[in-house]
């Protein structure tokens, strides 16, 4: 059983450690570090925007979300390797919808690197819509958003 909880500052090195395992395959098809393997998630966490997923306390997957004016943004959902086909990844994004519905939120959005196309395709099996694409800070990215409705 596992369960998702707000990261604190001991969650600090698991996390770290969890994005770089997770992302670490793509550098090569990426021509560098994706953007997540940068993020200051010392800061995150402290700003309350970092979420664990912990199977018998073991972090197995992190998400980070960050409110924005119109929609609440999935900045990183990541799932160690060896926690892959669990269905954590799903579990996160659900954890992220609930919550954004929570907090008012109408929809969600997220994007991507355009050569994760696993991702991309999951994304849509979610009902995540791409809206568009383009290139920022050197990569090259797909956004998509999902409509929220209360439950």
């Amino acid at each position: 059983m596992f369960d998702i909880r707000l990261a604190c500052s001991e969650d600090l090195a698991a996390v770290e450690a969890l994005v770089a395992v997770a992302y670490v395959q793509y550098i090569p098809l990426i021509g560098q570090k994706p953007g997540p393997m940068s993020d200051d998630y010392s800061a995150l966490i402290e700003k309350r925007c970092v979420y664990v997923l912990s199977d018998e306390n073991t972090p197995a997957g992190m998400l980070v979300l960050l409110p924005e004016d119109e929609a609440m943004l999935l900045d990183n959902v990541a799932v160690h390797p060896d926690s892959q086909g669990r269905g954590y990844g799903r579990a996160l994004i659900a954890f992220a919808e609930r919550l954004s519905i929570e907090r008012g939120f109408k929809a969600i959005r997220l994007y991507t690197n355009e050569v994760m196309t696993e991702n991309i395709r999951l994304y849509e099996r979610l009902g995540f819509a791409e809206t568009h694409r383009a290139e920022e800070k050197g990569f090259r990215r797909v956004y998509m958003t999902k409509p929220l409705a209360p439950s």
